[in-house]
């Protein structure tokens, strides 16, 4: 998958459009065919829109599940933004990004090699990255006075506690896992 192709063509679609069009002719006429060959550009919109609906998703069940209701009639009824729970999202999924993209990528040659020192380091990663991005959340909506139980925000981060052991012992790299998933040479059959 191209994923830097397709990120600027998804730049360019919200900047000016008759490029990313002119690239389709040119690719008419390389390869014969109009369609994209390549799936990176539906994969991308697909985990565009799961953070989306993650973000959709948390302010329902906050507003439904962890909202408390007003004790006394003159206090004026709050419920969870939309935009909020997006801005909650986007500065949550941020150090992860960095975590999982920018430091894993200059430590990559590290991670992906055989043993177990690179196994460990490549599940620590993965675990303190995942484990951040959900105590960023819970810190989220734990500012809310309006919400109680916001500890529940924090239950994943025991998941992710028990699985990492579990997958150090079991030999599963995430790094070469993702990565081959990234960069393996297989061809599409269209």
């Amino acid at each position: 998958m191209d994923i830097e192709y397709t990120f600027w063509q998804m730049l360019n679609l919200c900047t000016s459009p008759k490029v990313v069009y002119q690239h389709t002719k040119y690719h008419k006429q390389t390869k014969n065919q109009w369609a994209r060959d390549d799936p990176a550009f539906i994969v991308i919109c697909s985990l565009l829109f799961s953070v989306s609906l993650i973000a959709y998703c948390a302010a329902f069940f906050t507003n439904n599940y962890l909202r408390e209701e007003a004790p006394h009639s003159y206090v004026v009824e709050q419920r969870v933004e939309w935009l909020y729970a997006f801005d909650v999202h986007c500065n949550f999924f941020f150090p992860m990004f960095v975590l999982l993209y920018v430091l894993h990528y200059f430590l990559s040659p590290l991670l992906v090699a055989h043993g177990f020192i690179p196994l460990l380091l490549s599940n620590v990663l993965f675990m303190v990255a995942v484990s951040y991005y959900h105590y960023l959340n819970y810190l989220g909506y734990d500012v809310l006075p309006f919400l109680v139980r916001t500890t529940v925000f924090l239950y994943p981060i025991g998941v992710v506690l028990v699985l990492s052991p579990i997958l150090c012992l079991s030999g599963f790299n995430p790094s070469r896992y993702f990565m081959n998933i990234y960069f393996s040479q297989r061809q599409y059959i269209s």
